[in-house]
């Protein structure tokens, strides 16, 4: 198998300028067969998790909808069940849509470095599905424990999510079940932990500021539907959450959003790979093996 001019070598060291541009370098030349595969395979979880998302934002706008106050014929369309249907649809199809997306990009590098840039659709969407409730679970796990340390203190929380965040890799990559790369996570990042924390808040602090720059026409659209702007500020215009052009933008926001966020899965793929080298030097001896081996066309 020949190896393309452009491909990304995962297995090897980097410092922080490195994985940053070697992650927007990844996107760049993948570009086309990796979102397509995203949408393939995620897409109709990503529309009904759009919809759900209108749904709710449609929902809710009952609650603030101050001109029903007194009405009792306008606050009959209010019903906690519909309240708790819209909640419901929302949180579990954006955790399908988020945990697919994750098991997409992970196996996509992975079937990208096992054939050298020539990546198998069949090989990344069945490794998907087959580790579709591994991710689950080690979601659960990881969510838990931020939160909970979140709770106690920010800091603590700080202090697992970064060796945690790279636990999903873990899973992967070194085919590990969901405890034992939870457990192996802090292994890993052991020694390396303020390095990592820094390379992670950059790339989140990129990622943020992109996802505010798609964001700003849904505020600004809200400000002017308020009345900020022009001073004239009216209670009964704080409800924008049943106007369909606010719908409409807020959605797309989501979208945007949702597809920042791979930008953040495949960074936190090298940063796995970085660590991994240093700890296990995988691909410096397989590169070693390799040497003196004739290349396949």
């Amino acid at each position: 198998m020949q190896t393309s001019n452009n491909y990304i070598e995962f297995k090897k060291q980097r410092e922080l300028g490195e994985i940053l541009s070697d992650s927007f370098g990844f996107i760049r030349n993948e570009f086309k067969p990796f979102f397509s595969t995203i949408l393939k395979i995620v897409g109709p979880y990503i529309v009904i998790m759009l919809i759900s998302m209108g749904f709710y934002m449609f929902t809710i706008g009952d609650i603030f909808n101050l001109s029903a106050i007194g009405n009792p014929t306008a606050t009959q369309t209010y019903s906690p069940f519909i309240m708790v249907f819209a909640i419901l649809a929302l949180i579990l199809s954006s955790i399908a849509a988020y945990v697919l997306a994750q098991g997409t990009v992970l196996h996509y590098i992975k079937s990208y470095i096992n054939n050298k840039g020539a990546v198998n659709y069949d090989e990344i969407r069945q490794g998907v599905y087959g580790s579709f409730w591994s991710l689950i679970g080690l979601g659960i796990l990881v969510g838990l424990s931020v939160m909970i340390g979140a709770i106690f203190c920010l800091i603590p929380g700080i202090y697992l999510a970064v060796p945690l965040s790279v636990s999903f890799a873990i899973l992967v990559f070194l085919k590990k079940d969901a405890m034992e790369s939870y457990q192996y996570s802090f292994t890993l990042i052991k020694e390396n932990w303020w390095m990592t924390f820094v390379t992670l808040f950059v790339v989140y602090i990129i990622v943020a500021i992109a996802t505010y720059a798609f964001s700003l026409p849904t505020i600004i659209y809200t400000w002017i539907k308020m009345g900020v702007f022009s001073g004239e500020m009216d209670a009964e215009n704080f409800n924008v959450f049943n106007d369909p052009i606010y719908l409409l933008l807020n959605i797309l926001s989501t979208l945007v959003r949702f597809l920042m966020n791979i930008i953040f899965l495949v960074s936190t793929s090298l940063i796995f790979f970085n660590l991994n080298e240093k700890k296990n030097f995988t691909g410096t001896f397989e590169r070693i093996e390799s040497l003196g081996k004739p290349s396949e066309e």
